[in-house]
């Protein structure tokens, strides 16, 4: 990390949404004598975030923040993007594509654990009820990194041939009930408006992989994510004398157990998917056979027809088990949120060389798909997209999972995590880098 590092943008002169012909001559940015005096301002950035936390759609203090940084920095910005979203335009002086990068800002209803010295002990409201708040998801890593990326190229940007689009997202983990939010009603809202981006870059803090590491993936790399909400419904009755009632803990049951015959019995071996039930709700006393059970649940998927075919089948066992257990069912909501996050073949095997040139060949990890969501899938679908996982975690030191209250985030993870996305971006505006 100490030596210095320069990046070779060559101007533009054809370019398509991933390839580009250039002229011979070129021109150097210097990006790292821009990190090296920018990087302790962004971690203070870091540990303000971290100990401030706030949850989608209220993310108002980081916006502010975030604004800030980028107006100082000269570039033009739009605020309330996606109700407290913000985008920032940095201008090339030579012609060029437009590239998008993405940080996510929000927290996560979670009571942090850590002994970091800028530890949050913020507590809000969610869903009615007070609970403390985190980045336990490390999205304050996130938005330290791609302002830092604004700031390494600030200063070169007369020889930066393109444009630059910084997306600042709220929401990502969801808006409040009754809200729009994320990153669906930033675009909704305008945000790849002119200038519109030709592709877009996006990283995830990853708490199995240590600070210097990056993951890389080509084609499904994030699961697409829907919820559901149903209702068993009986007839309620004594617990001793459950003939005079029809019992929907029982059918609520048999549900749940057939629900799991989804993956192993209706879709592929060699389709990724998973169904959840993570709450189940019934009855009020142990003598009672309640009218009704409530449950709650997910849908991971990576394709469209297993993501329809899991809703059908859902839709089917709930049918039958209920007739036959003489109730009912009423599938109260099933809600389609974010899609698979995809990362575009062709842009991954472009990239990959500019992350092994930020961080070491050794160091870019070839990372599986995971069942988890991001709802940088909706930006992806729009424009060819890359998403890649930054490693977190200090060495000799653990860190809990992801959205846990011992979830912890090493500072230096923000200087790689700056290296691997500038990486990116100038690969893209520039073309291939040479090779020492």
């Amino acid at each position: 990390m100490g030596t210095r590092i320069q990046f070779y943008v060559l101007p533009l002169l054809v370019c398509s949404a991933l390839t580009a012909s250039f002229e011979a001559e070129s021109a150097v940015l210097d990006v790292d004598r821009a990190i090296a005096a920018s990087l302790p301002k962004l971690i203070d950035i870091r540990h303000r975030i971290h100990a401030n936390p706030e949850l989608g759609n209220r993310e108002v203090e980081t916006a502010a923040l975030v604004a800030h940084e980028l107006r100082r920095l000269g570039l033009e910005v739009e605020e309330d993007v996606g109700l407290t979203g913000v985008v920032g335009v940095l201008e090339g002086g030579l012609p060029g594509p437009v590239v998008a990068v993405r940080a996510d800002m929000d927290a996560l209803p979670v009571t942090e654990e850590t002994d970091l010295a800028f530890r949050s002990v913020k507590r809000g409201l969610y869903l009615g009820q007070e609970v403390g708040l985190a980045h336990a998801c490390g999205h304050d890593i996130h938005t330290s990194v791609v302002l830092g990326v604004a700031a390494a190229l600030a200063p070169n940007r007369q020889e930066l041939a393109g444009t630059v689009k910084f997306i600042f997202q709220p929401a990502e983990e969801g808006p409040p009930p009754g809200e729009p939010g994320g990153a669906k009603r930033m675009l909704d809202e305008g945000a790849f408006g002119v200038p519109t981006p030709k592709v877009i870059f996006g990283l995830h803090s990853w708490p199995s992989l240590e600070i210097g590491t990056v993951g890389w993936a080509a084609g499904p790399t994030m699961a697409a994510v829907d919820h559901f909400v149903v209702k068993v419904r009986g007839k309620q009755s004594h617990g001793a004398y459950p003939h005079l009632g029809v019992d929907p803990i029982v059918m609520a049951s048999q549900v749940v157990t057939a629900l799991q015959t989804i993956r192993s019995r209706n879709l592929s071996p060699l389709e990724p998917s998973v169904v959840t039930v993570g709450i189940i709700r019934g009855g009020e006393r142990f003598n009672i056979i309640p009218a009704e059970v409530h449950l709650e649940g997910t849908v991971r998927t990576f394709s469209d027809d297993a993501r329809e075919e899991v809703k059908r089948r859902i839709t089917k066992i709930l049918e039958g088990v209920t007739t036959a257990g003489g109730g009912s069912y009423e599938i109260v909501q099933y809600q389609n949120n974010a899609p698979a996050t995809i990362n575009d073949p062709e842009l991954a095997l472009r990239v990959r060389p500019a992350l092994e040139n930020a961080v070491g060949a050794e160091s870019v990890i070839e990372t599986s798909p995971t069942m988890g969501g991001e709802d940088f899938a909706y930006f992806a679908n729009e424009v060819p997209g890359f998403y890649f996982r930054l490693g977190v975690v200090e060495k000799g030191m653990e860190s809990g999972g992801l959205h846990t209250p011992t979830f912890r985030a090493g500072d230096g993870a923000v200087e790689v995590g700056i290296r691997a996305m500038v990486g990116l971006v100038l690969e893209f505006l520039g073309g291939p880098q040479p090779t020492e």
